[in-house]
């Protein structure tokens, strides 16, 4: 049935090329003609021209009708495979781009000879510019839409419970880091947790690294990911989308959060920065640690472990269950002992928190 279809096409649009050509030997158009009799009175030559033509385009279509056949069940094929999101964008811009055309076509209709296919052309160019656009810029279209939806959805929640449904991206290293499953756990994680995929590519690249230590890293990585999914309570997204032109997974994990009005979630202190001067939001897993450590002041009395030399002569180093570093003025003496020890000083730096004692009993002595 396709293949009849484009005979016939061929068939008609051979006949107006051969009355075209003859038009334009004879310096007139049968299309023209100020009589309706106009087509009886043309010469034998006329005829014979759009028989011919009307032959070579009906034998043109049977020779192009199935790699055209072919060509329009792949384009079927590959659009079905498409994700909405994707189709849609790419048939707005198509949309747009035949508008154009239609609009511009008063100023080009009156055209003669060659003039009378610039429509078409047209319609094609524009066609196609629209499509390509509408494809590279689906993410902002997409995230253009869901802006205007949530201005347009009536506020139905009181003020302090906005952001509920904000959406947390995790980036690779915090996915590593494992922490995240037990922050998790606990509920202080809200919304949904977006796991983009070209960040499970990097997973499965260090997982598949012949370096020991790093395939171990991806393959936790992955496990924390199956807990998260199967074992919590909580929203997973694996977001399908990517950004071909960005080659680096930070930026590319700024650029999402932006299109989704995200949350970065990392322990990556660079990637912390990079956020915060492109006006993205992060949770950062060690500012939490540390601010959930127990505080400590001067003064206070606790009892620790001395394990191993300090960097200083006669220091002794000991650590909180948290792993927070004691430093033992003339701790060095008590190594392998349990004692108890008066904080002198705390000491705040980015790598952490460092406090520094010396013993209760040296303090007992003076």
């Amino acid at each position: 049935m396709v293949r009849r279809i484009i005979q016939a096409i061929g068939l008609l649009f051979g006949g107006i090329a051969g009355s075209e050509i003859n038009g334009w030997v004879n310096g007139s158009s049968a299309w023209t003609s100020s009589s309706s009799f106009g087509m009886l009175q043309q010469s034998g030559t006329y005829y014979m021209n759009v028989a011919v033509g009307a032959l070579i385009g009906m034998i043109a279509a049977t020779v192009l009708a199935g790699p055209a056949i072919r060509l329009m069940q792949r384009g079927v094929e590959v659009t079905a495979e498409m994700p909405l999101r994707q189709l849609l964008s790419g048939s707005g811009g198509l949309l747009a781009g035949l508008l154009l055309a239609v609009l511009l076509y008063p100023a080009v209709s009156e055209l003669n000879g060659v003039g009378v296919l610039l429509p078409a052309v047209m319609a094609l160019a524009f066609g196609y510019v629209g499509l390509r656009i509408g494809l590279s810029k689906q993410e902002e279209i997409a995230a253009g839409i869901t802006a205007l939806a949530e201005k347009q959805r009536p506020v139905a929640v009181p003020e302090e419970t906005r952001g509920y449904e904000e959406h947390k991206i995790l980036d690779t290293s915090v996915i590593i880091d494992g922490r995240i499953a037990d922050i998790c756990k606990t509920g202080f994680i809200e919304g949904t947790l977006v796991i983009p995929e070209f960040v499970l590519e990097e997973l499965q690249h260090i997982a598949d690294s012949s370096d020991l230590l790093k395939r171990n890293r991806g393959r936790r990585g992955l496990d924390i990911l199956n807990k998260i999914q199967k074992e919590l309570d909580v929203k997973v997204l694996i977001y399908e989308g990517d950004f071909e032109e960005i080659g680096e997974v930070d930026s590319k994990l700024v650029k999402l959060a932006k299109a989704l009005r995200g949350k970065v979630v990392t322990n990556d202190f660079n990637l912390n920065k990079v956020c915060e001067l492109q006006g993205v939001s992060v949770l950062n897993i060690n500012d939490l640690a540390n601010a959930v450590k127990p505080v400590v002041l001067p003064g206070e009395e606790i009892i620790v472990q001395v394990i191993k030399d300090g960097k200083e002569h006669g220091q002794g180093v000991a650590y909180l269950d948290d792993g927070t570093m004691i430093v033992v003025e003339g701790g060095r003496d008590y190594i392998g002992t349990t004692m108890e020890v008066l904080v002198t000083s705390v000491l705040q730096t980015s790598a952490g928190r460092m406090i520094f004692a010396k013993p209760k009993l040296l303090e007992k002595a003076l």
